[in-house]
């Protein structure tokens, strides 16, 4: 948790260098990255709590930040309260500059075990949303629409499938729910390598919310479509699968190598090449998909530590790298050709904006809207634009506890020709 907050990298690659240089098993990775990231899920609920228990907050951070691990296996995890505390006692004495913080420690999380109700009693769904991103929120969805996605987004996410075919019957095969928007929900989280299809192939893990903008490019058998910014590879597989050829672009060597074992074990072709997509000479192209870098703040729900490691500092910036890709992407169209542009982003620099800035660069270009049979009948996430937009809020499945999707924006354009 220190090393997410300081470093400010995503808490999934401290995770991997941490499994790496611990040599954890897969169960106590497993298990550590739970307590991670509800951690950061209630991040800010645990630290009022720790506040309002402590005289004065400890000098040394990774205090606080070893505090807060222990308060969130007791109060949001089913983890026994001794248990809790002593791992906590235990890692504080592992630590030269820790280890006089045992019993303060222990009497600490202690109150907090006895305190459970109380502070559970307390919480309000703005406590663990910075306040910048409540601000902006609040001024782009107006109070209601925000406070249901900070509430939102203090529960687990879903696990969505995307299946190469027949979804109805592979949703019955894995116990799971078939989606209007075509995606597979889970019931219940499970060992995903252990599932019946993983080993052939058959799907692939994605949000359904992140199935989207592939399916809306609506790519067909043989035509030439470049995926920029690709890795991980879901919407890479999406296309392949539907008989394009692809051209999958990534800046990062390393997760474009993840992309091609993906596409290995779905027995799926596509050609790679690492580059940054703004350097990118090719084509031109039938049609591109942009999923566009972008703040991430549509992920909180799987990423929490997104909302602490994010400013908006990173929005101005990332918006600007957004603008520069789809002019980019605009010269690599055939006249006639599609371009997707989406992000997993709520904020409108990163959504709207972008789309209505782009159409004012390139009167070459129209926007193609969304309609409802495209998605299900989900006409509630068509914006008055005719752009998708999805918020973790929106219940795609309202019998289901865990209903929400990832926040995205999606926006589609044609090439009118010269």
């Amino acid at each position: 948790m220190t090393e997410t907050l300081k470093r400010r990298v995503p808490l999934d690659d401290v995770m991997e260098e941490l499994a790496r240089a611990e040599n954890l098993s897969a169960r106590d990775e497993a298990l550590a990255r739970a307590i991670a990231i509800v951690t950061f899920r209630r991040l800010g609920t645990l630290g009022h709590a720790l506040r309002k228990r402590l005289n004065k907050p400890p000098k040394d951070e990774r205090l606080m930040h070893l505090l807060a691990t222990g308060a969130a296996q007791i109060l949001f995890l089913d983890v026994p309260d001794h248990a809790a505390v002593d791992s906590a006692v235990e890692l504080a004495q592992s630590d030269p500059k820790l280890h006089h913080a045992g019993g303060f420690i222990n009497a600490v999380l202690r109150r907090v075990a006895r305190e459970r109700e109380a502070i559970l009693s307390e919480s309000d769904p703005w406590l663990d949303t910075p306040t910048w991103l409540e601000e902006r929120w609040i001024g782009q969805y107006g109070e209601e629409r925000a406070t249901r996605i900070a509430e939102a987004h203090r529960a687990m996410a879903s696990v969505d499938l995307t299946v190469k075919d027949n979804p109805e019957a592979w949703a019955e095969r894995l116990g799971g729910v078939l989606l209007p928007t075509g995606s597979i929900r889970l019931k219940e989280r499970t060992a995903i390598r252990e599932l019946p299809g993983f080993e052939a192939g058959e799907w692939w893990v994605q949000d359904a919310a992140a199935a989207l903008p592939a399916r809306l490019l609506q790519a067909k058998p043989g035509e030439h479509i470049a995926d920029l910014c690709a890795a991980p590879g879901g919407k890479t597989a999406q296309l392949a699968a539907a008989g394009a050829e692809v051209l999958a672009v990534d800046r990062s060597a390393k997760r474009l190598q993840r992309l091609e074992e993906n596409l290995a074990r779905l027995n799926l072709r596509a050609e790679t090449r690492a580059i940054d997509a703004e350097k990118l000479e090719a084509g031109p192209f039938d049609a591109i998909l942009l999923d566009a870098p972008c703040s991430a703040t549509g992920t909180i729900r799987r990423h929490p530590d997104v909302a602490w490691t994010k400013a908006a500092e990173d929005i101005r910036k990332l918006s600007g790298l957004q603008s520069r890709l789809l002019d980019k992407a605009a010269g690599l169209l055939k006249p006639g050709g599609r371009l997707v542009y989406c992000t997993c982003s709520l904020e409108a620099e990163e959504g709207e904006r972008q789309a209505a800035e782009f159409l004012a660069r390139h009167p070459a270009f129209t926007r193609v809207p969304v309609t409802p049979d495209e998605i299900g009948g989900w006409s509630e996430c068509i914006t008055p634009e005719g752009d998708l937009r999805t918020l973790p809020s929106q219940q795609v499945l309202a019998e289901h506890d865990r209903s929400g999707l990832d926040g995205f924006f999606v926006a589609r354009f044609v090439h009118k020709g010269p």
